[in-house]
């Protein structure tokens, strides 16, 4: 019988770093032991908690990226150029990342998942991406989406009930975005009205990602459209629901394979079971998953720039003109320091934001300065490989061309990340102000109290002014 990539890092899993320990009262916080980073360690000599580089991984660690890596240039790499072409991921795909654990990464392994950490998920997102960006999102969007909402927000039962199909056999979709309320995510005019004991869903959703292989659907509706956002509630729909229908797909730039379509409720009829959490907290929830979505979005950019980067380095070192080749012109090479910095600063911020997730810390600004700059760098690095490349580098006998198209999509909106992070610069200059002020009066506040306070505040007055 098989062994799939993640049974093997599960299994490796085990063998737990040792810790070093000092008799003092201070402790270690739990979170810190749970975390991926693998030499966190207590300073014998100044009782300091010293964490080696960002990049330095476990063993395990290693050891899935090597497997999530043979995967993708094994079983993606040769249908990339095909599924890109007819704007069609191929099912043997999806049952793969399946049949290699890599649809529950987070998930508990009392619901078949894999129970590793978020960091690992981003590994994952990114090693695929690597090969093929529309496989890296549909594996992203099930890990940090789906899967998350249902860990953090659904009953026993509903975990039960779905967190094993989710993890073996069940694609899901993530159903926000409708005609008028694509970035203005909370202006969503889908409502669910009560009768009895269900609720009828009435509306129509756009841009919708996995739609066309996805079983189930979590759909934000309005139960209570006076109220604003504050209605927003999440439903579980699954495929077969009478009045649900999955429209057309979208002939896409890029990211051609995975499928994006327009669904329509008309009468919708789900029970009380099929809300997901509490009823109006449903913004609350899509904030949560879309910010850690970010930093999915993050790797995916990244794995796309770094794949398309370490396939033109060889290129341009055979590459003859002139009697030498194309990589020995000086020019060249300070274009190629440049573009391998910047993913190279593109990849920490990226990983910081994944371990403070893992710390439990805030992580909002720089999940959203890693989309940022991750989705920018992307941009650049496979417009410049293009141009390092030539005339092939424009055809589609090289990939690419294809590695720029599906850059465009992580481009397409960071305009509105650059607008919430002069908040967080500004709550961070009130901060500074209010801490020393308080200081001033010997009275110890927490930064990250503050921090929190202030930026949940301006969120708040941002979205009750709609």
């Amino acid at each position: 019988m098989a062994v799939s990539a993640f049974q093997l890092w599960r299994a490796g899993g085990l063998l737990r770093r040792n810790f070093l320990t000092h008799s003092s009262s201070w402790k270690i916080p739990p979170r810190v032991l749970k975390s991926s980073q693998p030499e966190a360690l207590l300073s014998v000599t100044n009782n300091a908690l010293c964490f080696a580089p960002l990049q330095t991984f476990t063993d395990e660690d290693i050891m899935m990226q090597k497997a999530v890596k043979k995967f993708a240039q094994e079983q993606i790499a040769p249908l990339v150029s095909t599924m890109d072409e007819n704007s069609k991921m191929e099912k043997s795909v999806i049952q793969g990342l399946f049949q290699q654990g890599m649809m529950g990464i987070e998930v508990e392994a009392k619901y078949g998942g894999t129970e590793a950490s978020f960091l690992c998920s981003v590994l994952v997102i990114e090693e695929l991406a690597k090969v093929d960006a529309s496989v890296a999102l549909l594996c992203d969007i099930q890990n940090t989406v789906i899967n998350k909402l249902f860990r953090k927000h659904g009953t026993e039962e509903q975990k039960a009930t779905y967190l094993p199909k989710l993890v073996t056999e069940k694609l899901g979709s993530f159903c926000l975005s409708e005609a008028g309320a694509g970035s203005d995510s909370f202006a969503l005019k889908t409502r669910a009205d009560k009768s009895g004991n269900y609720y009828v869903i009435n509306g129509s959703k756009m841009w919708i990602s996995n739609a066309e292989h996805a079983e189930l659907f979590l759909v934000f509706a309005n139960v209570d459209p006076p109220s604003g956002y504050r209605g927003i509630t999440c439903f579980l729909v699954d495929r077969d629901t009478e009045g649900f229908q999955i429209g057309r797909r979208e002939n896409k730039m890029g990211i051609r394979a995975s499928s994006t379509c327009q669904l329509t409720f008309e009468n919708v009829k789900v029970p009380e079971t099929s809300v997901l959490g509490k009823i109006g907290h449903g913004y609350k929830y899509a904030i949560g998953s879309l910010n850690e979505g970010r930093i999915g979005i993050a790797a995916q950019m990244l794995g796309l720039a770094q794949g398309c980067f370490d396939y033109t380095i060889p290129y341009i070192k055979e590459r003859m003109q002139f009697g030498k080749r194309i990589f020995d012109f000086q020019g060249l090479q300070h274009q190629v320091a440049h573009v391998a910095t910047q993913l190279e600063a593109a990849r920490l911020l990226t990983y910081n934001a994944a371990r403070l997730v893992e710390a439990g810390r805030p992580f909002i600004k720089e999940a959203s300065m890693a989309k940022y700059y991750a989705s920018e760098v992307a941009g650049l690095t496979t417009s410049k490989c293009i141009e390092w490349m030539g005339g092939v580098g424009y055809t589609k006998d090289y990939p690419v061309e294809k590695f720029f198209r599906d850059a465009k999509i992580g481009e397409q909106t960071f305009y509105v990340l650059l607008f919430y992070l002069p908040l967080w610069v500004f709550g961070l200059l009130c901060l500074s102000i209010l801490y020393y002020w308080y200081l001033g009066k010997s009275i110890l506040i927490s930064t990250e109290c503050l921090l929190t306070f202030l930026c949940g505040w301006i969120s708040s007055f941002f979205l009750s002014e709609k």
